[in-house]
């Protein structure tokens, strides 16, 4: 199975719109905790949201992915770009999805994990190093699936994990697993 060549050529211009920058919303903010909703990625509400979602990813240092109950809106959409992040081997460049789901996944790998909703920890996390993600494109609201590989797979997940509500200390190995961020975003 390929991934869909929509994902690696899509870009933000899509949209049609431009996008505005949003706070992030921190941990405990409960829309943090609760399952984000599906939505009809055709809705020029959700298309504006996924350029603001992209508009604040970019301006974000470090940030490779942002998810929508990151600022504060319930609902299962967000952007990812690992393309210049240093553990990158393979991408798909700048992308969002609404909807999306982990299809499947395989070799899982323990590595560490940040997130601008809980910036003073990081936490070792064990999560497949291989996914198959499907989703919806915002605006046409085409159905893609795309593989993704090591980085760019532990970032969907857990920008997936966002929109499910879940944080990355949810599934960090324990106490002993969390970390004080020693460099700060």
């Amino acid at each position: 199975m390929t991934t869909n060549p929509r994902v690696r050529d899509w870009t933000e211009a899509e949209l049609g719109v431009p996008g505005a920058l949003r706070e992030v919303v921190r941990a405990p903010a409960p829309v943090l905790s609760a399952r984000g909703s599906d939505v009809d990625p055709t809705d020029p509400a959700v298309v504006a949201l996924a350029a603001d979602l992209v508009a604040t990813m970019r301006v974000s240092p470090g940030c490779v992915g942002l998810a929508a109950p990151q600022v504060g809106v319930g609902v299962k959409v967000f952007c990812v770009d690992v393309s210049e992040h240093p553990k990158t081997r393979e991408h798909h460049g700048t992308f969002v999805l609404c909807n999306a789901e982990v299809v499947s996944g395989s070799r899982n790998e323990k590595a560490r994990e940040g997130c601008m909703s809980v910036p003073d920890f990081t936490g070792d996390v064990k999560r497949p190093s291989r996914v198959v993600v499907r989703g919806q494109l915002p605006g046409t609201g085409e159905e893609v699936e795309l593989e993704a590989e090591a980085f760019e797979a532990r970032a969907l997940q857990h920008e997936i994990d966002h929109c499910d509500g879940l944080l990355f200390l949810d599934r960090a190995a324990g106490a002993h697993a969390v970390y004080a961020r020693k460099t700060y975003l």
